[in-house]
């Protein structure tokens, strides 16, 4: 099966302030934003230019489908931190919220309404190969008619993402394991 790009973006920031200035001129009013974890921040943005003018109404033909390789350990090293001595416990609630990966899915879900499969694989490394798979997989679904693909990089001050959306409709740009490398 052939499938096409009929959408992407490519963002990289260098520090949380990047992120946050880049939020700020989308000019969104999204005040949970600034309650998310890096990773969730991240696939929210890139989200955003994605879908953007694009109506909010509930799609069930959108799968959303991310992956890296760090998982949520920036925010699980943070939430450590917050329990690692009984003389200075105080796990912090806000921030447990956020050491599942699939939560930027979640995010990514709730703000477009989006009612398709949604799922976030922790890889060792980035594989193309594994990453073309698990999209063309996702469109034996008879519902699913696009897939929003995400790598989404964030620890260790590295804030990487690049998201695709991906259809069967055909466009200029065909959608290929070599693709995933050049972009």
């Amino acid at each position: 099966m052939k499938l096409f790009i009929k959408k992407h973006i490519g963002l990289s920031f260098k520090n949380q302030a990047e992120i946050t200035g880049f939020y700020r001129n989308l000019l969104v009013d999204y005040p949970k934003f600034f309650k998310m974890d890096n990773l969730s921040k991240l696939g929210f943005l890139a989200a955003e230019k994605i879908f953007e003018n694009e109506e909010k109404t509930g799609r069930e033909d959108i799968a959303v489908i991310c992956f890296n390789r760090s998982s949520s350990l920036e925010i699980d090293a943070q939430y450590q931190k917050t329990i690692q001595y009984n003389e200075n416990y105080f796990p912090s609630p806000s921030l447990f919220v956020y050491t599942l990966p699939n939560i930027v899915t979640g995010e990514i879900a709730i703000r477009h309404r989006l009612f398709g499969e949604t799922s976030f694989y922790v890889t060792e490394n980035f594989d193309a190969e594994q990453i073309f798979s698990i999209v063309s997989n996702a469109f034996l679904d008879k519902i699913t008619h696009f897939v929003l693909c995400a790598w989404i990089e964030s620890f260790e001050e590295k804030f990487d993402i690049k998201m695709f959306l991906i259809t069967k409709e055909k466009t200029d740009m065909e959608f290929s394991k070599q693709y995933l490398f050049i972009y």
